[in-house]
């Protein structure tokens, strides 16, 4: 999306209840890992939290000691815990509710979606009922070194408690998203706009907005000057652009109607 559009889905999304979830897990693929922690917590700009639950959920499996290690869940705490099948039924209508919200949803959705398959009741949100509040951060906070949930969290100083466990996690996802949404709804046009532009876009969207190829797209960007950043090292390393330096390209495109002029000229 343009800026411009991403401008009147942020508001719409504000102006919405928002059921925020974090898991903790054995590792880093839904498919094949578990959950170990789960919470939930519903807010909404206009009311503020309603509820949060938290529960420690036993993954049938060993815990790595590398991944103890960075949540302090450990193999005891979740061996008397229940299964999956006995905790995550109950979380499934909060879940349905409001506007799905994570800080990196695409991880703790993979993992909601596997773990629900797995009990036979499949979970999906539309993209229109979900918000990641990395994406969102990346967005109003460009010039940040880093939008990690630790760092922010210590960045706006909230008051929440050790990171990398669920509930803390939780707090601290609906704290950022109230921080920025709130924002959005108050700023001026003008003035989101001009955040938003400073926003580092990586190529591949760089290009699905300049309607091309990645190849194509970049040959486009360097003609008309503008500069890029390689975030990565080697082969791994990927080009990023600021928004607004993309968005001016875009206008200086010739529409369809224009292009067609042109050719049958």
């Amino acid at each position: 999306m343009l800026s411009t559009e991403l401008l009147v889905h942020y508001r719409q999304i504000a102006q919405k209840p928002l059921v925020v979830v974090d898991v903790e897990t054995t590792g880093r693929f839904g498919w094949q890992d578990r959950i170990t922690e789960i919470s939930v917590l519903q807010a909404s700009l206009a009311d503020g939290i309603q509820h949060q639950q938290t529960d420690l959920i036993n993954p049938l499996t060993d815990i790595p000691p590398r991944i103890v290690q960075v949540t302090g869940i450990t193999q005891d705490m979740v061996d008397s815990a229940s299964p999956a099948a006995d905790i995550l039924p109950k979380y499934l209508s909060q879940l349905n509710q409001g506007i799905l919200t994570a800080h990196n949803l695409e991880f703790d959705y993979a993992f909601l979606k596997a773990e629900y398959s797995r009990l036979d009741a499949p979970f999906a949100r539309p993209d229109s009922e979900q918000l990641c509040t990395v994406e969102l951060a990346r967005l109003m906070l460009a010039d940040l070194p880093s939008r990690s949930l630790p760092h922010l969290v210590r960045y706006f100083k909230f008051n929440v408690g050790k990171s990398h466990r669920a509930e803390a996690d939780t707090m601290a996802c609906w704290l950022l998203a109230e921080r920025l949404l709130t924002e959005i709804l108050n700023e001026s046009d003008d003035i989101l706009l001009t955040r938003f532009a400073r926003q580092w876009i990586p190529l591949r969207i760089a290009a699905k907005l300049l309607g091309c190829s990645q190849t194509e797209g970049r040959s486009r960007l360097e003609a008309a000057g503008v500069s890029s950043r390689a975030v990565g090292k080697g082969t791994s390393s990927t080009l990023m652009y600021r928004r607004g330096a993309v968005e001016r390209v875009i206008a200086t495109q010739p529409s369809s109607s224009q292009l067609s002029l042109e050719l049958q000229s």
